[in-house]
């Protein structure tokens, strides 16, 4: 068994990293938590280290050549957008990350939001907290059952959604670059006719130079003024200054996010003191249980590469031709 391995964990959303360190001292790995995710912080902490675990924070170019004897870089999580991956393959290192941990709790917490958003649950409850328990204070309220969902996306969480909103009478349309449905027999409609058609929009995108400001002053044009938008995947896909102004002349009816562009978002900005406007903490991940799994998982895909063997799930397959099934 191979030993004096040194991991790198660049930040993290719970207190400790105990689960980690029990998981990787079986490989003789000692972790190495980051007080903070300063780019001169981790500068410091790379040389000599064997991998590198990141949660948001970024793993930039210079931190990949601050660590020379790097063998993995392992998100914990799902999206890639902060793992400068084609670096990586340049590098011969693997990138692994956990593409199926949270499935069910995004999709639960999208359904959440877009209930929130149609029934105004957190407007009524701030105001009856605030002691004013009237309807005629609330703005107009839809039937959820007959309107129509559109979906940005159709990858493992959007398609977990599906079946959530038809079961509470949504109709459910969906726009891929592929056209493909992926098996959940939604309507495939282009981008513009989505936005056009639905009552609600969800995106589930990853974040990309394709992506990034798909929802912005000319596709907001083409959302009806009742419209509400939901994020629950990348804070980057939206145009937050455009989304405000469309919110702001009654061009759209509201938006629900759960990430943000920056993160953390700055709260004293006039967008959070909107009613229309639902905010969460970047939580829709968040479980005991998921947060226990993409944890393990991605302590273990560390300790099979250390030990030679194949991780579960690697982005870049082209450079682990050293790996095998067993470490052999």
């Amino acid at each position: 068994m191979a030993d004096g391995f040194r991991v790198l964990i660049t930040d993290r959303a719970w207190p400790d990293s105990q689960i980690e360190q029990e998981i990787l001292r079986e490989v003789g790995a000692e972790v190495l938590d980051a007080p903070d995710t300063s780019e001169s912080t981790l500068l410091d902490l790379a040389s000599g280290v064997d991998a590198i675990a990141a949660c948001w924070a970024q793993v930039t170019l210079r931190l990949l050549d601050a660590a020379p004897n790097c063998r993995i870089v392992a998100r914990f999580g799902i999206g890639l957008d902060n793992i400068p991956v084609d670096a990586c393959t340049q590098r011969h290192i693997p990138v692994t990350f956990v593409p199926d941990y949270c499935i069910p709790e995004v999709a639960d917490h999208t359904i959440a939001l877009l209930l929130s958003a149609v029934r105004k649950t957190a407007f009524f409850h701030l105001n009856t907290k605030q002691g004013e328990y009237q309807l005629a204070a609330g703005p107009p309220l839809r039937r959820l059952s007959g309107l129509t969902l559109g979906l940005v996306g159709l990858g493992r969480i959007a398609r977990a959604v599906v079946p959530r909103a038809r079961a509470l009478g949504l109709n459910v349309v969906a726009t891929t670059p592929s056209g493909e449905d992926h098996g959940t027999d939604c309507p495939m409609v282009p981008f513009e006719d989505l936005l056009r058609s639905s009552d609600v929009v969800s995106l589930h995108c990853p974040l990309s130079d394709d992506t990034h400001h798909m929802i912005n002053r000319t596709s907001l044009d083409w959302l009806q003024s009742h419209a509400v938008l939901i994020n629950t995947s990348r804070g980057g896909l939206i145009d937050h200054t455009a989304a405000w102004e469309a919110l702001q002349q009654d061009r759209i009816g509201g938006l629900a996010l759960d990430v943000f562009d920056p993160e953390p978002p700055d709260l004293s900005d006039p967008l959070f003191a909107d009613h229309r406007v639902i905010a969460t903490p970047h939580a829709a991940f968040l479980s005991q249980e998921s947060v226990e799994e993409l944890r393990r998982r991605t302590a273990h895909q560390i300790a099979d590469v250390l030990s030679g063997r194949m991780p579960e799930h690697v982005v870049n397959p082209e450079t682990c031709g050293h790996l095998t099934a067993d470490g052999s």
